[in-house]
This record gives structure tokens, sequence and C-alpha cells, in this order.
């Protein structure tokens, strides 16, 4: 692999948009990491070795983007190491654009906008925005993505401080603050276009930490007639302001992001499933009772749990949960429903890894899925010791029952 060192000039982005950049970037655009030392070598006969490395390192950015972008998007743009780690999916964005758009919102100040994933996912949808990043670089690789899809039409790239940016004219303010250690979107920040590399510093859990923070994102959402805030999806319920909507969004099972909207429904929480979408509002139902194990065990989706909806997914289904503590549905029959996940289950036992290798030796299963809440045993660790073999499949839930740490075994319904 070659040197693989952040680049923080404009200069080193903009050489990558110059007739020789682009040909390059069309050059090494399939190379495989391991050819790269090969590949930079013949190519620095011929061209700048910074340039090389530049173009290299763009690829390899991009090859990352495609999971978030899509192949035919992720080919054209232009990334950063914190771009990729911290932008939207586009399936996320497109989903907010659409909800933004439905709202019958038909423009946006889109406040630290990124490398512009969002303001793209916007323009998509037909709404203007302004997008404003402080970081001269990232302005510089947004603009560059606006120019690429051909969307300079209906995005304005600014570079400023967002404190200073007056969005009285528009519809809405969309606030998606920094949230990784290291990353700053309300001052100017230091920002790789070459590099490969994970970023610096680990995620933010305190809101008043984002940059910009929470409560500033807050206070200009409330000067908009309507506003969305990206926040992380770990942030507490009583964080969450008593004017906003919070909505947790989850994408083929994983959570991806949360919601502050302003100018919608004040006090309402709601989980949103793609694809889909699918939606579910909080009815503010008591806690479900605790009830025995039954024939079918719900794993709700973590978008349900995070918005604290399991109740609502246990009266769909006629379920109580397994501990108070556990969100765990029970139920005797097998309902549809698409915001949890059913298993059969056909063994209780009180947690004994001996009794758990029986079981599955008897049972000859050797694929064995391990899932865990309310246990500090590790999915890989009770897999290595009850070293599963044979043709048949099992799932373990390494969890609580009324308070005593137990081992249920079933199989997807």
């Amino acid at each position: 692999m070659v040197d693989n060192e952040p680049v923080n000039d404009l200069a080193s982005f903009s050489s990558l948009l110059t007739p020789e950049g682009r040909a390059l970037l069309d050059a090494v655009r399939d190379t495989d990491p391991a050819d790269e030392l090969a590949v930079a070598t013949r190519l620095r006969r011929e061209h700048p070795a910074e340039l090389v490395s530049a173009a290299l390192g763009q690829a390899r950015l991009r090859q990352r983007a495609v999971a978030k972008f899509g192949a035919a998007d992720a080919g054209r743009m232009y990334f950063t190491p914190n771009g990729v780690e911290q932008s939207t999916r586009a399936s996320v964005a497109t989903y907010r654009a659409g909800r933004m758009r439905g709202l019958g919102i038909g423009s946006v100040a889109d406040l630290c906008c990124g490398i512009g994933g969002d303001a793209i996912a916007l323009a998509r949808a037909g709404i203007r925005v302004l997008a404003v990043d402080r970081d001269p670089v990232t302005a510089a690789v947004a603009r560059a993505n606006v120019e690429a899809l051909g969307l300079g039409d209906l995005i304005e790239v600014r570079e400023a401080d967002v404190v200073g940016v007056d969005t009285g004219g528009y519809d809405a303010v969309f606030v998606d603050p920094a949230r990784r250690g290291g990353q700053s979107r309300g001052a100017a920040r230091s920002t790789s276009v070459r590099g490969g590399g994970r970023v610096a510093g680990g995620r933010i859990f305190d809101p008043e930490a984002y940059s910009p923070p929470l409560s500033w994102a807050v206070e200009a959402a409330r000067k908009a007639p309507r506003a969305a805030l990206k926040i992380a999806p770990g942030i507490p319920h009583e964080a969450i302001p008593p004017d906003a909507e919070a909505e947790w969004i989850s994408d083929g099972g994983d959570v991806k992001e949360a919601v502050l909207w302003f100018g919608t429904e004040a006090g309402a929480v709601r989980a949103t499933l793609l694809p889909g979408p699918r939606t579910l509002l909080s009815s503010r139902l008591p806690d479900p009772e605790v009830r025995p194990v039954g024939r079918y065990l719900y794993e709700p989706d973590g978008a349900v749990i995070r918005a604290h909806l399991v109740a609502e997914v246990a009266g769909q289904l006629d379920g109580g949960l397994v501990d108070a503590t556990i969100a765990y549905v029970t139920a005797d029959e097998l309902r549809a429903t698409p915001y949890a996940a059913a298993y059969e289950i056909t063994d209780q036992l009180p947690f004994n890894v001996k009794k758990l290798k029986a079981l599955l030796r008897e049972r000859e299963v050797g694929i064995l899925t391990v899932k865990k809440r309310g246990s500090a045993v590790e999915p890989e660790e009770l897999r290595k010791k009850v070293k599963p073999q044979g043709p048949h499949s099992a799932t373990v839930f390494l969890t609580r029952v009324a308070g005593a740490p137990t081992m249920l075994v079933g199989r997807p319904a």
C-alpha cells in the first residue's frame, strides 16, 4: 500500500480536478489495494508523485463509499476520510429528503454539509439547497460533487462558518454536527483528501461536545419554520427538547441515526425502518408485563428499541417481556410484524455451557448464531467453547429470564 498520510491543503485536492488528475482517477479506478505499490511506481514515472498518491487515495475512498452511495455515484464523487465515515447512507438521506418534500419544504439551508451527501439527496427530491461548511477542502469537495452529479442548478455550496449564515430565506434548516473526535464543522478542521485510513478520534456521546454543540443546533432550528437535526442514535431521551419530534431510523436492521424534527409534531416519537419505509409511532403504552417464555421470541428492530417503542410491538403481538429490563418480547402465537424478527424457541436452559454443548451435539448443530442481550458473555467466546459440529443450524439467545441468566435455543420462525 502506498503512503497514506493526510494531505490538508486545497491545492492537493484541486490537482485531482485538472485534466491530468481526472485521467489518473480513471486509470486507478479499480486498483486493488494489494497492487497499489506497483501501480504507484509505474505511474510516478510520468506523473508527479503527490498527484499519483492523491489519486490512489481517492480511489480507495471511492471504493469504501460504495456501501453508502452506491457504485454509480461513488465512482463519480470525491471524498475525504471524514466524509466517508460521517456521511449519511444514501437510502437514509433519500428517505429524509422525501419526508421534507412531503412537508411542503422547497428550500433548505444545509448547515455543516460535509461532502454534500444530504444536499444531493435533497436536490434530487426537487429541493433548493444552500450547503455550508467552514473547512475549505470540505467545501471544495462538496462543490466538486455537486458538479459531478449535475446538480448545480439546485445546490449552492458556500464556505462559511455556520454561525454567521442567514437562513431567513429558507423553508427549513438541516444540521448534521460532527460527532467524532478531531472533527469540527462549526469551526475550521483539518481534512485529508487522499487517505483511506479511519478517522482519528472516537465517537462523541455528549451532545454538547458535538461541533457545533446540540444546543446551538436546536436554537438554529427554532428560528426556522421547520428543521431537522441529525444526531447520534444513542442520545438520551431526556436530552430531547420537548418541542421536537424524535425519529430513529434503521436501514436493513442497522440503526443509522436519530433525527430531531422541529415544526412537525412536538413530543412525538417514531421508529422508521428502511427499506419501506415503515414507521411505528409511540402511543405511550405502559411497559409490557413480564411473562414466562412462550413458543415464540421476538427481537425488536434496533430503531424500535432506541425509540423506546418495545411496548407498542408487544401490544401488536399480544406479548410480554422475558425480563423487565430486556427488550425481548415473548408470545404464544406467531404474528407477522415488520418491527421485530421472530424465532421459534425449542429449549430454555439456565446458563450452563456444558449443557448447551451437549444439547447442540445431540441436535447435530454446526451452524450456530449467538445473540445476546443482558449477558456479559461474548458470542464468539461461547461459540469456541461449544464447538458446534453437524449439518443443522440453531440460534442461541444469551439473556435473562425473570432476572436469571438463561439460554434460549431456537430458530428463525
